[in-house]
């Protein structure tokens, strides 16, 4: 997952030191990276360094609104870049420290500034005086990256609402601060709802040894799992119990209720308040329309599609996992959504004599951290350079800079050990934007993975796979944001687009001339086999069908949530509708999971991007597949065509010119029949 904060304009996500500090700096000097300095500070200076930030900008569209016309172009732009800058910067610190920061009273503090500089943004992108010093501007003699940039923030200003009446533009500003505020409390409503399950010790019966040990019985001699995913999936995918799946299973999908019921329903009602006020039929309407996909039509195209491609397919892999199930159970007469997990690895254990524990000890964290590192600085001709004295938030976080030879690219920092108060899933943040010859983009990398006690951290496989997709998406941005203009970074590149490039990164799991390289027993040294690993992909082909058709029913119900009117929607006859349309699975009673689907704030109407993205990476891969795994003309040309043009153009003309012609789902569907 990867999080970005555009504002309402499609401005920048720059980060710069406070101005009580250091200053923006000039194009002649080589600029570097320090965003991650401020999450290393007190409290009380993150705030007032926040407040300083909000009050340089504001003095900048001051200026610049007071000035006679005709205005000069690039000086007018800059101006505005700068003060956009500094908004986004305080956006994008504050959400990492809301996330990520150890320390109570930071987080309060970064979620004050959050909210502060969040409502700056609103303001701004309903200001008819600045929208009309950029409508005033003669772009005609200047280059092509600075008239594209002007074209989408009047675009977006106008999106916005800035040409509406003041009493709209005022209901804008207060349905905007509300689905700030509701969209927060839907998340913390999910993430402060751990739920725990009691279990006999004979229920994990099946389970890693390392699991085993670290969960033992408390005084009850009963074991207590919870719904964090660090316990739930390996219960789910292990656990010979069925009473002790489905009670895990269970207390997953009851997250969020029933505090949720209120928030999801004034969130909806806000997004939809919002898209109608502006004009546009639902939220769905406003949403995709900036998107590859544009319509709400294009995307209920894209899911039949889809659905009509997998159906035979996900029933065949459904009646492999029953006649599995069948085998311990003769009278099955359907397969449930808590056997999932656990029969898919029956299936690959059986069929295919592939057990996903025998890959632990060859995905050891350090080795595949290097092995990450070593394989992507290889395939694009990067170096990476410990900074071991960087500021940082936390003891175990790691700062590296980006190099291509002499060149300093960026920075990225690591924090990727599990601890209390962080957020609890795997992803990339964007800190810092970079300008050319102003600022350097910076990212960070969040995990949760274990700590090494007595023996070291193994991962599984789907911890490496997100590995590779999170770093992908931090590549995009220290590659894409060298732009002279922050708002045509790959932030701003379209949102169904921006996952394609991290799970492209995800090919190289699979091949064994790239795996080798870092996939190693952590005791022997030896590489992975090779007959391990055309194993793991014969398994791990198993169960496409199925797994489609399930991040179908996610899509679906994102999409239809947000295509009418709240108030006469019943949420949860709309989920059972859509699970039972694309999965095999009846609607279990007393299970919300719209309530937990925490993509619901964050992708809102177009969580379809995952689908989407993943049918652009199969085609992207297509050359590297004619041309070479590790082919370096290849990577640099897919480097310097797809990635570091950032929003530069549109993302369909970045795939052309890369693969020299339009994209389509060709490379997609044979990945599917290969299952």
């Amino acid at each position: 997952m990867r999080f970005t904060l555009a504002a309402v304009t499609a401005s920048a996500l720059v980060a710069c030191t406070h101005a009580s500090t250091v200053s923006l700096p000039s194009p002649t000097r080589a600029p570097v990276p320090n965003a991650g300095r401020t999450l290393s500070e007190p409290p009380a200076a993150f705030l007032a360094g926040c407040q300083q930030d909000i009050q340089r900008a504001r003095a900048l569209l001051a200026q610049l609104q007071r000035q006679p016309a005709p205005r000069e172009p690039l000086a007018t732009l800059t101006t505005y870049d700068d003060a956009l800058t500094l908004l986004n910067d305080a956006v994008s610190r504050a959400t990492i420290g809301t996330n990520v920061h150890p320390d109570a009273a930071f987080r309060k503090a970064a979620t004050e500034c959050e909210q502060r500089a969040e409502r700056e943004l609103t303001d701004l992108s309903l200001d008819r005086g600045l929208h009309d010093v950029l409508a005033s501007l003669d772009m005609s003699g200047q280059a092509e990256g600075a008239r594209r940039w002007v074209a989408l923030q009047l675009k977006d200003f106008r999106r916005a609402g800035v040409d509406r009446d003041e009493g709209t533009r005022q209901a804008v500003r207060v349905l905007q601060a509300e689905l700030v505020r509701w969209g927060q409390e839907f998340v913390q409503h999910i993430r402060e709802d751990t739920r725990g399950v009691l279990l006999s010790p004979e229920e994990l019966d099946g389970l890693p040894e390392d699991y085993v040990r670290a969960h033992p019985p408390g005084p009850d001699g009963r074991v207590r799992i919870t719904s964090e995913t660090a316990d739930s999936i390996p219960v789910l995918t292990y656990s010979r119990s069925a009473r002790a799946r489905e009670a895990v299973w269970r207390a997953g999908l009851q997250r969020g209720h029933p505090a949720n019921v209120d928030t999801l329903k004034r969130l909806l009602t806000a997004r939809h308040e919002l898209a109608t006020t502006l004009g546009y039929p639902h939220w769905a309407a406003y949403t995709i329309e900036p998107m590859m996909m544009r319509t709400p039509e294009a995307v209920a195209d894209f899911i039949d599609r889809l659905a009509a491609s997998t159906q035979e397919q996900a029933r065949a892999d459904t009646a492999a996992l029953l006649a599995i199930k069948r085998l311990d159970t003769p009278d099955a007469t359907r397969v449930d959504p808590w056997d999932e997990r656990y029969l898919n690895d029956q299936v690959r254990a059986r069929l295919y004599d592939f057990d996903s524990r025998t890959l632990l000890p060859y995905f050891e964290y350090t080795r595949v951290k290097q092995g990450v590192l070593d394989l992507t600085a290889q395939l694009f001709g990067l170096s990476y350079r410990r900074i071991p004295d960087a500021p940082v938030w936390h003891p175990d976080v790691e700062a590296y800079d980006v190099y291509e030879g002499a060149e300093r690219l960026g920075r990225f920092y690591l924090d990727m050990r599990e601890r209390p108060d962080k957020y609890p899933g795997s992803a990339e943040w964007d800190m810092a934007a970079g300008r050319e010859g102003r600022s350097l983009p910076e990212a960070v990398l969040t995990f949760n993975f274990a700590r090494a006690g007595s023996e070291p951290t193994l991962l599984r496989l789907g911890e490496v796979k997100a590995f590779l997709h999170e770093f992908g998406h931090l590549l995009h941005h220290v590659l894409g944001n060298h732009s002279r203009w922050a708002g045509l970074s790959s932030t701003y590149t379209e949102r169904d687009f921006v996952e394609a490039p991290s799970q492209l990164l995800e090919e190289w799991l699979w091949r064994p001339e790239s795996l080798r390289t870092f996939a190693r027993h952590y005791q022997t040294g030896e590489p992975i086999p090779i007959p391990l690993v055309a194993r793991m992909n014969q398994a791990t082909g198993f169960g496409k069908g199925l797994w489609v058709r399930t991040q179908l029913f996610c899509t679906a119900l994102s999409l239809r949530l947000h295509e009418r009117d709240p108030r006469d929607l019943d949420v949860v006859a709309l989920e059972q509708q859509m699970q039972e349309k694309y999965t095999p699975f009846t609607y279990a009673e007393g299970t919300y999971f719209h309530l937990s689907f925490e993509h619901l704030e964050g992708y809102g109407a177009t969580y379809y991007t995952y689908l989407w993205s993943l049918l652009l990476a199969k085609d992207l891969f297509t050359p590297f597949e004619q041309e070479g795994l590790m082919n370096p003309a290849t990577a640099l040309r897919y480097r310097r065509t797809v990635l570091a043009p950032g929003a530069t153009r549109d993302a369909a003309a970045l795939l052309h010119d890369f693969l020299g012609r339009d994209a389509n789902d060709a490379a997609f569907l044979r990945w599917l029949d290969n299952g």
